[in-house]
């Protein structure tokens, strides 16, 4: 029969132990409790324990510190590393200096037990501890559970170069994302760059991400260097990717699985060495089914994935993330608020359509436009009322035209008996189109029908006969 293993705890919370031991010694392990890391030194130091569980803040010394130590002296002795201070800071350096696992408290027993299954299984060495010059610039605020997940996550994908996408609403911090796992990555070093797919011409798209031989098209005066060349040796976010045209993507898809691409207009081969991080709002999966985006493309792209939750699933953060935003706002000049419980509290109950995002913007504005060092909550449900009318104006400005074609669609056949419309639907809704695209038109051209007709693309006698039949009024202005 094989000894038992043997598992070292060291935590100052007395709680904490008793419960580790109980649930441990129930699983069939000896354990070793200790409220510091001096006494937890001494039995590694003297070849004790087959596992270590530390907390991170302990009266004698940090547990990170004495991660790296361990390692060093018994490579194989695996390090399961816990804390209550919740931040991506401490996943990361968990990580950096080598821990196998990092559990934020409160933590999951079930989790923990797992964990310590795997770790005692797993007969590999870590692998080589990172440079720790991380700082307490967090790029992500938070200490709910699904923060949690992804700080984890993040830790974990530092020393690698995995090709990540990161999917979640507008205004969750995707971008936020993408640059912690290059600013705390084996790439810090190498620049960041990022370019966002739905803001440049489609035809553009290939020029901007691949670069440019002079005279490769119209205007190409010059050889111009793509976003993959200014990344070389570092990482480069595809904002948006969704929106990237099926042209691009195929070209796109080719480097991902070559490691190198040609500039446009040009034949010589260009080595890829750069780290590619794509971020969405859209779900890519029915993009694909869609055939709006490219199967192979998106599995290529969605090595790991990782969603952000919208700020409506993680409410507990919105204290945290108010007064960093306050603090932020004070180190720019702005004078330091605080808010009432009452106000805090029309905070946790607001839908956040914009996200964390929405809530930075209402936190830059209570501190500059009001004078009161507390912020009531008449002043904060003056400002949300304003937000969402705001919201609504910005979402209509968003809304491209074929989703406001297809959510009238929707809703027509929803009030259908059977979900079928009634006959002629496709002459019904180009009638309704085209009466005020060209009515609009003729507004914008004050009646002039030659500069309308050039705009909408039609003959002038078409348009005049639209005119007629679409029954709408010309309003001539100056010619």
């Amino acid at each position: 029969m094989n000894n038992p293993s043997t598992i070292l705890i060291a935590d100052d919370d007395r709680a904490i132990r008793t419960v580790l031991e109980r649930a441990l010694v129930r699983e069939g392990y000896d354990v070793k409790l200790s409220g510091n890391a001096r006494t937890l030194w001494s039995w590694v130091a003297d070849g004790e324990g087959d596992l270590v569980i530390t907390d991170v803040v302990m009266p004698d010394e940090n547990g990170l510190d004495l991660v790296p130590q361990i390692r060093k002296l018994r490579p194989e002795l695996k390090v399961i590393v816990m804390s209550a201070q919740s931040t991506l800071l401490t996943a990361v350096k968990a990580n950096e200096r080598g821990a196998y696992e990092y559990l934020p408290k409160p933590f999951d027993l079930t989790e923990l037990l797992a964990v310590v299954d795997r770790a005692l299984r797993d007969t590999s060495e870590a692998g080589p501890t990172l440079p720790d010059e991380t700082t307490e610039d967090l790029p992500l605020i938070g200490r709910s559970t699904a923060m949690q997940s992804i700080y984890r996550v993040l830790a974990r994908l530092m020393a690698t170069d995995l090709t990540v996408m990161v999917t979640g609403e507008s205004g969750t911090g995707k971008e936020l994302v993408a640059r912690a796992l290059h600013d705390y990555g084996k790439r810090r070093y190498g620049p960041f760059v990022a370019i966002n797919m739905a803001a440049i011409p489609r035809d553009l798209v290939e020029a901007e991400l691949f670069g440019h031989e002079r005279g490769a098209f119209t205007g190409a005066t010059a050889r111009g260097i793509g976003r993959f060349e200014q990344a070389q040796r570092g990482t480069l976010f595809l904002d948006e990717i969704g929106d990237m045209p099926l042209d691009a993507q195929t070209r796109l898809l080719r480097v991902l699985q070559d490691g190198e691409y040609t500039a446009v207009g040009g034949r010589a081969p260009i080595k890829a060495d750069v780290r590619i991080i794509a971020a969405t709002h859209r779900d890519l999966s029915r993009q694909v089914r869609r055939g709006h985006f490219r199967e192979d493309l998106y599995y290529r792209l969605n090595v790991v994935p990782i969603r952000l939750p919208p700020l409506r699933e993680r409410t507990e953060d919105i204290r945290e993330l108010v007064e960093h935003f306050f603090a932020r706002g004070a180190e720019n000049g702005l004078p330091f608020k605080t808010l009432t419980p009452d106000a805090l509290a029309l905070l946790l109950d607001h839908p956040w359509s914009g996200n964390v995002r929405e809530l930075d913007n209402l936190v830059q504005r209570l501190a500059a436009l009001y004078t009161d060092d507390i912020i009531s909550a008449e002043t904060v449900q003056q400002e949300l009322s304003e937000s969402v009318e705001a919201a609504a104006v910005a979402d209509a400005d968003d809304e491209t035209l074929s989703d406001a074609v297809r959510r009238h669609l929707e809703l027509a056949f929803s009030k259908s008996e059977g979900g079928l419309p009634s006959r002629g639907l496709y002459t019904r809704v180009l009638h309704e189109m085209e009466r005020p695209l060209i009515a609009l038109t003729l507004s914008a051209t004050r009646g002039n029908q030659i500069r309308a007709a050039e705009i909408l693309g039609l003959n002038r006698n078409t348009l005049r006969k639209k005119i007629r039949e679409l029954d709408i009024e010309v309003v001539r202005g100056t010619q």
